[in-house]
């Protein structure tokens, strides 16, 4: 949720490779969402994470996984295509520390029991470089990881948001439950003090887990 100018529309390579994604889409979703609705997807994704893309060079790509993560988000939440487990939403305000960690961490120890997503409402250009070597000092791989916007779907297709640091930014939505982590930001941390940022979401994560899955 970006304050950020929209950027000019993609042009020439981009505009022919996004035209392919959204084919491609429209292919996995056939019998959920029309092709003009994926193809409006995956534009708008598209010029989302271009606000805060300094090189465009790896844009299409990563608007591909987003757009497919926010049709899926939506499918669930409308009942079209559910995904037949717990929904979690971890959100932060540029989804380069966090939420990225916290998000991370549910995925390995729930091992697809639970789906999980994370947002920012001021999304950076990248992950927090601490935060990506941090994980890394415990097998969890960032490298593919990228700061996302927060949008309306994938707070709809959530059980469960966790909010980290972003305030009131996050639309509320009946019948879905709520918190508020008092986390820091480790974006002004040496990596020591990342490192314990780590361990703290640990616990917590293990504990929300517990909450909706059993866990090993």
């Amino acid at each position: 949720m970006s304050t950020s100018p929209i950027p000019e529309a993609p042009t020439g390579s981009h505009e022919h490779l996004l035209h392919r994604i959204s084919d491609e889409l429209a292919a996995s979703f056939d019998g959920v969402f029309g092709p003009e609705m994926v193809e409006r997807y995956v534009f708008e994704s598209y010029t989302a994470l271009a606000r805060t893309a300094k090189v465009r060079t790896y844009l299409p790509i990563i608007t591909r996984r987003f757009a497919r993560d926010r049709l899926s988000a939506l499918a669930h939440a409308e009942g079209k295509r559910p995904s037949g487990v717990p929904e979690v939403l971890f959100v932060c305000v540029q989804n380069a520390g966090r939420s990225q960690m916290a998000a991370a961490l549910l995925k390995d120890l729930t091992r697809g029991s639970i789906n999980v997503r994370s947002a920012g409402s001021m999304p950076a250009e990248h992950l927090d470089g601490n935060v990506v070597t941090a994980m890394q000092e415990i097998g969890l791989d960032l490298g593919e990881e990228f700061p996302k916007p927060l949008t309306d779907d994938v707070v709809r297709a959530a059980d469960v948001v966790i909010t980290m640091g972003c305030g009131d930014t996050c639309p509320i939505y009946p019948g879905k439950k709520y918190e508020d982590w008092q986390i820091s930001d480790p974006a002004t941390m040496d990596l020591d003090g990342v490192r314990t940022v780590r361990e703290v979401l640990t616990t917590r994560v293990r504990n929300l887990a517990s909450t909706l899955v059993t866990v090993p």
